[in-house]
C-alpha cells in the first residue's frame, strides 16, 4: 500500500533517508516546532527523534501540560515522532513527554527549538523564524569572495552578559541583542577590530557555564532577547562592516534532565559506553560521532547559524577533547580505537565532513579550531588528510608568551626562546594568536596582574607584550577588558570595570591598543603575507642579554614595510642600533614613549636615515634611543 502523500512540512521518506545517512543539512526546517496551516487550521507541527521511546506526547501551556492530550505518531524506520496541534500560538511553552522503555516519563526540551523559556525555566517556546528581515546583502556577497588568509582579522572576544549592564535594573540588567549591537558597533569601530566573537549564544541553563554547556543548540539564548533580536544584531554588525563569529560546542553537553542526556531513556545523542560517552573532569556527556543522526544534528546546526543567521564563522570549542579518546581520562577510563590508538576516528571523520560541507556551501565562512595539541594538519585540506579547518587558535604561542611575560625582566634573558619559538612553526597551520577569556579566570589573574613589578612597570610590560603580539605573524584575538588593562579577573556576574578609564594608566593602555589595532588593519605588511616567510623577517632574534626583539613585516610589493623594536627590560638603551636591509629613511610611526601612551614624551626625530654601518648582520643601520620597555615601529 502506497504511503499517504506528505505535506511539504511533514517528515517524508526522503527526509528519513537523508537523516539516516547523516546528510539532511537542513533537517532543522523539519524537526522541532513549526507554525503551519493544515487545511483551514493554523497550528504547530512538532517532530522529534526518540528512537527507543515507547511513546512521546507534546505537553505545554496550551494543553495544561497534559501527558494524554497530544500524543505523537511514530514514523519509521528511524523513530521520529510527529504531530500537528491546531490553535497553538506564537510564544507557547512546550516540552516533549517521553515514555522510556522502562515505563518512566521524562520531560524534555526540544533539541531543535529556536527559542527557550528564560532560565530558570527550561521549556521550549514556539516561535516562527521564517520571516527574519535581512538587509546585509552587500556584506554577504562580499563574504563569498573573502579570503581570510589575505585580509586583516583582529577579533574582540565578548561575553554579552558581562560586557556592559544596565545600572539599577531589576534582575541581571543584561543588554538585549539590539542594545548590545548598537553599543558594540560604536566601540569596535573606534578601537579598530574587524570581528566580534560571541561567547555562549546557544541556550544554556547555567550562567556560570558561560554558554559551554548547551541544552538548546538551535536557540539563541533568551537572556538577551528573541531570535528576531539576535538576527537584528547580526544584520546591524554586518551593515557596519563587522564580522561575527560564534563559539560553538560540539564536544559535549550537560546532564541536565531536560536536555539531550539519555533523551529517549537511552543514550541517544551520546556514546552508550561511559568510557566513550562521558567526560570525568567536566561531568558532561560526549556526542556519539559514529551515529549518523547525531552527526546530522551537529552539522545541520553549524549550517543553521552560518546560513540561516548569517554568522561569518564558528569557533569550535574543545577540539582536542573530541580528537583524543583519552582526553582528561586516566588508565582504565577510556577505550582505544580499532587500531589500538587513542584517536577518535569517528570524530576525525565528523570534522572532515563538517568542514567540507560548510566551506562548499558557504565560501568565505570560517571554521576555527580551539585545538591545544600538536595534532597535524588541523587547517590542512581534507583531500590531503587534514581536518579542513580555516584557522586554529595558537595555544602554544599563548602559553609561551604568558610564561615569558610573567617573568621578572632579569630572568627573561634565560627564556628568550619562549618568544621566538612560535615563528619556527608559524606556517605549519593557519594560526590565530589568542589571549582569550580562559587566560583571565580561575585565579590566573588579569593580563595586567600577570605582569611583574609595580605601577608603571606593569603597564609598560603589558604594552610591549601587546605590540609584540600585534607584530607577530598570525591573526589576533583579545578578550574584552584586556584592551584597557582590567584589574580584576573576568566574572560573568558583573560588567567590565569601565570606570577604570577615568584613570590615566587605563586610558593610556586603551589608546595604545587602539592605535595598534588601527595600524594592523591599515598596513598590508601586517597581514597579507601571514602564511609565508616572505611576510616576516627577524632582524635580531638572538639579543637575549638585552631582551630586545627586532623584526620586519614585509608587504607584497615591499612598500610600506614595518620594522618593530621591542625592549622587554626596564633598562634604557641610549646607544641602541638596529640593522636594516636598505639605505633608506625609516619613519617612526608609533612610539610607546608618547605621553598619550603613558611615556615620558621625550622629543625625538620622526625620520631616521640608515648609514652604511654593519649591525645585526646587515650592511646598514641607524641609532635610536630606546626607552625602558620601549616599543618603536618604523615604516620604510
Amino acid at each position: 500500500m502506497a504511503e499517504k502523500k506528505k505535506k511539504p512540512y511533514e517528515i517524508g521518506e526522503l527526509d528519513q533517508y537523508l537523516f539516516g545517512q547523516g546528510t539532511h543539512y537542513e533537517i532543522y526546517k523539519k524537526m522541532g516546532a513549526h507554525r503551519v496551516k493544515k487545511g483551514k487550521k493554523e497550528g504547530v507541527y512538532f517532530a522529534v527523534w526518540a528512537p527507543h521511546a515507547r511513546s512521546v506526547s507534546v505537553v505545554g501551556d496550551f494543553n495544561e501540560w497534559s501527558m494524554e492530550a497530544n500524543p505523537m505518531e511514530r514514523e519509521e524506520p528511524l523513530g521520529i515522532y510527529t504531530c500537528f496541534i491546531p490553535g497553538v500560538e506564537e510564544g507557547a511553552l512546550y516540552k516533549y513527554c517521553v515514555e522510556t522503555y522502562t515505563g518512566e516519563y521524562v520531560f524534555k526540551s526540544d533539541p531543535y527549538a529556536n527559542y527557550a523559556e528564560l532560565r530558570p525555566g527550561t521549556a521550549s517556546r514556539v516561535t516562527d523564524i521564517s520571516q527574519l528581515k535581512w538587509t546585509d546583502s552587500v556584506w554577504m556577497e562580499k563574504r563569498e569572495q573573502w579570503n581570510h588568509m589575505k585580509e586583516p582579522m583582529s577579533i574582540y572576544e565578548v561575553h554579552i552578559g558581562s560586557w556592559k549592564r544596565h545600572l539599577g535594573t531589576e534582575g541581571t540588567g543584561f543588554y538585549n541583542y539590539r542594545e548590545f549591537a548598537k553599543e558594540i558597533v560604536k566601540y569596535v569601530k573606534d578601537m579598530g577590530y574587524t570581528h566580534v566573537e560571541l561567547m555562549g549564544i546557544a541556550e544554556h541553563p547555567f550562567d556560570g557555564s558561560w554558554g559551554y554547556q548547551v541544552t538548546g543548540y538551535f536557540a539563541p539564548t533568551s537572556r538577551y532577547g528573541t531570535p528576531e533580536d539576535f538576527a537584528w544584531m547580526i544584520n546591524y554588525l554586518h551593515k557596519n562592516k563587522i564580522g561575527v563569529i560564534l563559539d560553538w560546542v560540539p564536544a559535549h553537553f550537560p546532564r541536565d534532565i531536560h536536555g539531550l542526556a539519555n533523551f529517549d531513556g537511552t543514550p541517544t545523542y551520546e556514546y552508550a559506553d561511559p568510557k566513550k560517552g562521558e567526560h570525568p573532569d567536566w561531568g558532561t556527556k560526549i556526542f556519539d560521532y559514529g551515529k549518523n543522526e547525531v552527526r546530522n544534528f551537529l552539522i545541520s546546526n553549524a549550517l543553521f547559524w552560518i546560513e540561516y543567521f548569517h554568522v561569518d564563522g564558528l569557533r569550535v570549542d574543545a577540539v582536542a577533547s573530541m580528537l583524543y579518546l583519552d582526553y582528561g581520562k586516566q588508565t582504565g577510563q577510556w577505550i582505544s580505537n580499532k587500531y589500538g590508538g587513542n584517536q577518535n576516528l569517528e570524530a576525525i571523520d565528523f570534522f572532515k565532513h563538517l568542514n567540507s560541507i560548510v566551506k562548499k556551501r558557504n565560501p568565505g565562512a570560517l571554521m576555527i579550531a580551539e585545538e591545544s595539541t600538536a595534532w597535524p594538519k588541523v587547517t590542512g585540506d581534507v583531500e590531503d588528510d587534514g581536518l579542513g579547518f580555516s584557522l586554529k587558535w595558537n595555544m602554544g604561542w599563548m602559553h609561551d608568551f604568558i610564561e615569558y611575560m610573567k617573568l621578572d625582566p632579569y630572568f627573561r634573558k634565560y627564556n628568550h626562546n619562549q618568544m621566538t619559538f612560535a615563528m619556527s612553526y608559524a606556517h605549519s597551520e593557519n594560526f590565530i594568536l589568542v589571549l582569550s577569556h580562559d587566560e583571565v579566570v580561575h585565579l590566573k589573574c588579569s593580563m595586567l596582574n600577570k605582569m611583574p613589578g609595580l605601577g608603571f612597570d606593569k603597564y609598560a610590560n603589558l604594552k610591549v607584550g601587546y605590540a609584540f603580539m600585534m607584530g607577530h605573524a598570525g591573526k589576533k584575538l583579545l578578550f574584552m577588558g584586556q584592551e584597557f588593562a582590567q584589574l580584576r579577573e573576568w566574572s560573568e556576574e558583573r560588567e567590565l570595570d569601565w570606570y577604570l578609564l577615568a584613570e590615566e594608566e587605563h586610558l593610556q593602555m586603551q589608546n595604545w591598543v587602539r592605535d595598534l589595532l588601527h595600524l594592523y588593519k591599515k598596513n598590508k605588511a601586517m597581514y597579507e603575507q601571514d602564511d609565508s616567510w616572505d611576510g616576516f623577517e627577524w632582524v635580531n632574534a638572538d639579543d637575549a642579554d638585552r631582551s630586545i626583539f627586532s623584526f620586519i613585516r614585509h608587504s607584497k610589493g615591499d612598500k610600506k614595510n614595518l620594522l618593530f623594536v621591542c625592549n622587554f627590560t626596564p633598562v634604557e638603551r641610549e646607544d641602541y642600533r638596529v640593522g636594516v636591509p636598505r639605505k633608506k629613511q625609516y619613519k617612526l610611526i608609533m612610539n610607546s614613549d608618547d605621553l598619550k601612551y603613558g611615556g615620558k614624551g621625550e622629543e625625538r626625530p620622526l625620520v631616521y636615515k640608515a648609514k652604511k654601518e654593519e649591525c645585526d648582520g646587515r650592511p646598514y643601520s641607524f641609532e635610536y634611543k630606546l626607552p625602558a620597555y620601549g616599543v618603536a615601529i618604523f615604516e620604510f
